[in-house]
């Protein structure tokens, strides 16, 4: 699956029912090519936007619960909603 493929899918929080955006960004292992993480949209805040920032929300790979034809299920507990 490419990374254009994920960007078109809504991620929603299995535990919350909450929708956390669309995947902007994915982080890897250099070492062995791996996906480490994805990352969805965060809070905005006006400082951020006015800076040019984009401020993401990081998901373990270890955290998705499944991924389906339009959606990417996540289980997220409260700390793990760390803004990167």
């Amino acid at each position: 699956m490419s990374l254009s493929e994920l960007k078109l899918k809504d991620v929603v929080n299995v535990d919350t029912g909450k929708k956390l955006g669309r995947v902007m960004d994915i982080e890897f292992s250099v070492c062995d090519g791996c996906v480490q993480a994805i990352v969805v949209p965060g809070d905005f805040k006006l400082g951020s936007v006015l800076k040019g920032e984009k401020t993401g929300v990081v998901i373990p790979w270890e955290r998705i619960a499944r991924i389906g034809d339009d959606v990417i299920l996540v289980q997220l507990l409260p700390g793990d909603e760390a803004e990167a």
